[in-house]
């Protein structure tokens, strides 16, 4: 399949594409706020530089993106063109994951995973839902923690 977008076209579209304050990640910061949370951002001394943290929880908060991480839900498909290149991206992007997760842990944290397709699309979790599983998290003694879209194998 050929791509619709002309090369400079393409790498305008993907150049603003955000890695911090993402609307998915603003979404959870608004509803942490809201519970009376405080947090930090993006600390770099801990690894994989979580999107937020909750030092007085010892647990960090990431918010991915289905498309960047390859979450298998209704928001990902992988892409026609260049499939061999986003392949191992998303691929790396994985194993990343993974690494800063285990390396936390070791470190003393607790990590919650929050996938995009939980707060937004046709499949996304009720605000009352999506809030008590963050606040159960993190005001509980879970090591790790994923919430995804509902439906089959929802965290």
């Amino acid at each position: 399949m050929v791509d619709r977008l002309t090369p400079a076209q393409r790498r305008l579209n993907m150049s603003l594409i955000r890695a911090k304050d993402t609307r998915p990640e603003m979404t959870v910061r608004t509803l942490l706020h809201r519970e009376g949370f405080r947090y930090r951002l993006h600390r770099r001394d801990l690894s994989g530089r979580p999107d937020i943290v909750l030092p007085r929880y010892s647990a960090v908060i990431f918010v991915h993106g289905c498309f960047w991480h390859g979450h298998d839900c209704s928001l990902f498909r992988m892409p026609a063109t260049r499939a061999e290149f986003w392949s191992a991206k998303i691929d790396e992007n994985r194993r990343r994951d993974t690494a800063a997760v285990e390396g936390l842990s070791e470190m003393g944290w607790r990590s919650l995973l929050v996938w995009e397709c939980a707060l937004r699309g046709r499949r996304r979790l009720p605000q009352d839902i999506l809030r008590g599983r963050i606040v159960s998290f993190i005001t509980g003694d879970t090591p790790f923690a994923v919430i995804e879209e509902t439906g089959a194998g929802a965290g």
